[in-house]
């Protein structure tokens, strides 16, 4: 939904989103890489239990997603070579509409699941909680929100889910969703929305907590979207959180357009 290719090419007459496919890895620390190489629709086969893109797959092994990373790193062309292994610890039960026209939609697969990344290039490997989501919609996102921020924390009973943003028509959105580890989801009220500090791209990031909801540290930050590591105040407790801020006005700027290509290459 990011893809300059595709925002230009549907500029006269509608295309095949297939046409436009690409596996986005994103790793942090000492190790990190960046690939998100687009690529067309002969590059793309799939079927019930498995998605091949280029190189690239993600296949179900029983109640394991196992994601097989065959990427050139961009800017700086390095190998991603790995395998990361995804179990479902909890399973989402229900779609969330996002919109009232039902355009948008945003489904939790695994609320709350086990990872385990091991990567030949970059030498790491990594153990510990993750998440599993879908985002799916009928009309290009920036059609129908100005922005919107979610985050997503572990907790000893299971993970809670915090969405917010605005809406095209001006209007607001917002919804709180506890997943506990029996399976029951219980929506909450949404907690206050704090103001993190703005990105260096001056991305307005927002987080729902209590007073003493504070930004820990920034894993990626682009002219519109950034995600953050942030600690959240919740009912006296204090969660390791993952933070994301997407800003539709700043993606659909030309400039920003322009500079896409440098992050996302396209191979024929």
């Amino acid at each position: 939904m990011f893809s300059p290719y595709y925002a230009f090419a549907r500029r006269n007459k509608p295309v095949p989103a297939e046409n436009h496919v690409s596996l986005n890895v994103a790793l942090y620390g000492e190790k990190r890489g960046w690939a998100m190489t687009e690529r067309g629709a002969s590059a793309l086969t799939r079927d019930r239990d498995w998605l091949v893109i280029g190189p690239s797959s993600m296949r179900w092994e029983g109640a394991d997603l196992v994601i097989s990373v065959r990427e050139w790193g961009f800017p700086i062309p390095r190998r991603l070579l790995g395998e990361i292994r995804v179990t479902p610890r909890v399973w989402g039960q229900q779609a969330f509409v996002l919109n009232e026209q039902g355009q948008h939609i945003w489904q939790p697969i695994a609320p709350l699941a086990s990872v385990r990344l091991d990567f030949e290039r970059p030498d790491l490997t990594w153990r510990g909680t993750g998440y599993l989501d879908h985002n799916r919609g009928d009309v290009p996102i920036a059609d129908g929100f100005v922005d919107w921020s979610w985050q997503r924390a572990a907790h000893e009973n299971g993970a809670l889910v915090a969405y917010s943003g605005r809406r095209r028509d001006g209007r607001t959105f917002g919804f709180c969703v506890d997943f506990g580890r029996d399976g029951v989801e219980m929506e909450q009220v949404l907690p206050p929305r704090q103001a993190l500090p703005r990105t260096l791209w001056r991305v307005p990031r927002i987080a729902h907590g209590e007073a003493g909801t504070k930004l820990v540290k920034t894993l990626e930050d682009t002219p519109f979207y950034s995600r953050s590591l942030i600690e959240m105040a919740h009912m006296g407790q204090k969660l390791e959180t993952v933070q994301e801020s997407l800003s539709l006005t700043h993606l659909t700027r030309p400039i920003v357009q322009a500079m896409l290509p440098f992050r996302m290459p396209r191979r024929s």
